[in-house]
């Protein structure tokens, strides 16, 4: 008997579904254009369908409260005037006005909710964008049924993480700017353990940072109204994608009232926090270091104007507690770099006992490149004074195309593993792996924070094939290996023969 077909577009798979289905939209439009189409309608279900279930409430409490604005914001839910709802959208779908009915109802949300005030994209009725395709789109946000599936913020979230993901495959070397990998911000926050208190990523992106601290904090049975959320992003419309991507997953965040240049307008100037996560433009040239000599942030020496890996590392210092704890991602440049008095600065940060651990990733995480990258984890209070914790995680990770790699939950769980023992006194280092080191050991390596100087090589596994039985084996391979390169020369001949060229 047949499988009988799901007649839910949010059985597992979703996620996938509205992307193919988005790709098909595309057509010629440019993916980093493009995106804005599609993360923009997904937010704009997932408040229509969050109005719709608290509407439905108030209808059923009789009192006839349900176009009553204040219910809404009382509950922390954005108001959608009539205009805009999703059964306007869901009737127009399939008509040449698809475009305009969904721009207009951008319009009326943002007019009605301060907080959404110019972030929504209003480019859907552009003569580019097939309508029919749209209106196909549309059909697929209309079928998603939540009654059987929980909270829509849990499934259109997934869906905008995954798009998001989608997105910086295609866009490449640009993704950087919006989209970290999901795993090396888990691995991040399994390291970080953001319980709660003030959260704050100063170059935020999409907000992936953000959303993966109240996943932590969810596995560990918290209550992610424990965190206070503030961040920062330059980029306008990176901006607008995480002001929506942490509305719909429920997170109030304070990312400033615009856009702005963390070095050049700090909307959190005065702020301490308790956990910092960032993923900053990997040497970034251009950050107007020679405006900047002067700053009070610059505790540990004064930047290079050609680079700005230890300008954000001295920015998010001076933003952490007394108590406070970070990780960022930085180029591995910045381990080992000399010139430019980088060198000083990292010695400096190193003597200030600050540097609680190095991770030295795996190459091929990021859509954006394709270099190995280190997690700079750095601690006020570190559990142990005068000691360093450095993991070498380059040959870990798995292959899930022939250019990207995944650092899975269980690399992410042992290198978080080897942390908390460490925090805790327990450490058992592994030659290969990892390494405890004190201030004195890293002096003499002149402050050079490369993990590989420290954990060594790890022993080989041993062989205990005798060696007659090995060689014959290895012989019989080869042999077999000969004979295949034989048969495929001859048949490559044959083919050449058969078109009018002999070898």
């Amino acid at each position: 008997m047949p499988r009988k077909k799901p007649d839910n577009t949010a059985e597992i798979g979703f996620e996938e579904q509205i992307w193919r289905a988005a790709d098909k939209l595309r057509g010629n439009i440019d993916a980093s254009e493009y995106k804005n189409v599609v993360l923009g309608l997904i937010f704009l279900k997932y408040i229509s369908d969050k109005f719709d279930q608290r509407y439905q409430e108030l209808v059923e409490e009789g009192e006839g409260f349900e176009e009553d604005r204040d219910e809404y914001t009382y509950e922390n839910i954005f108001f959608v005037p009539e205009g805009a709802r999703w059964k306007n959208i869901a009737a127009a779908a399939h008509t040449p006005e698809v475009g305009k009915v969904i721009d207009e109802a951008m319009r009326l949300i943002e007019a009605e909710n301060d907080r959404l005030k110019n972030i929504l994209p209003k480019n859907f009725a552009r003569q580019e964008l097939d309508k029919r395709r749209l209106g196909d789109v549309v059909d697929l946000f209309t079928n998603v049924q939540m009654a059987e599936k929980g909270d829509t913020r849990d499934i259109l979230g997934r869906t905008y993480e995954y798009c998001l993901a989608k997105f910086a495959e295609a866009e490449g070397k640009n993704a950087g700017e919006f989209y970290t990998p999901a795993c090396v911000v888990k691995t991040l926050v399994e390291v970080i353990e953001p319980y709660h208190g003030r959260v704050y990523d100063p170059c935020c992106g999409s907000g992936g940072m953000f959303v993966q601290s109240t996943e932590f904090v969810k596995r560990h049975q918290g209550n992610i109204n424990d965190l206070a959320i503030y961040g920062q992003e330059s980029n306008p419309t990176t901006w607008k994608m995480a002001t929506m991507n942490l509305a719909i997953r429920g997170i109030d965040a304070d990312l400033g009232k615009f856009n702005a240049d963390t070095f050049f307008n700090d909307v959190h100037k005065m702020e301490k926090f308790d956990f910092i996560l960032a993923n900053p433009p990997f040497n970034l040239s251009d950050w107007g270091g020679d405006r900047l000599k002067d700053d009070s942030r610059w505790e540990y020496g004064i930047p290079p104007e050609g680079n700005a890996n230890f300008a954000w590392v001295q920015h998010m210092i001076h933003h952490l507690n007394r108590n406070g704890r970070m990780g960022m991602v930085l180029a591995n440049g910045s381990l080992s770099s000399q010139t430019s008095g980088e060198g000083d600065i990292r010695a400096n940060i190193v003597k200030a006992d600050l540097v609680e651990g190095i991770i030295a990733m795996p190459d091929k995480l990021f859509y954006s490149t394709g270099i190995p990258v280190s997690l700079w984890i750095i601690s006020k209070q570190k559990a142990q004074p005068g000691k360093t914790l450095f993991i070498d995680a380059r040959n870990m990770g798995t292959m899930v195309s022939r250019k990207l790699r995944e650092f899975t939950d269980d690399d992410i769980a042992k290198v978080a593993g080897a942390f908390d023992a460490f925090r805790n006194g327990t450490l058992e280092e592994e030659k290969g792996f990892s390494a405890a080191v004190s201030t004195e050991d890293i002096a003499k390596q002149d402050y050079i924070l490369t993990p590989g100087r420290y954990v060594g090589i790890a022993d080989a596994e041993e062989d205990d094939e005798p060696f007659e039985e090995k060689m014959a084996r290895l012989t019989n391979e080869i042999s077999k290996c000969f004979e295949e390169s034989n048969r495929l020369q001859e048949q490559i001949k044959k083919n050449l023969e058969a078109i009018g060229y002999e070898l």
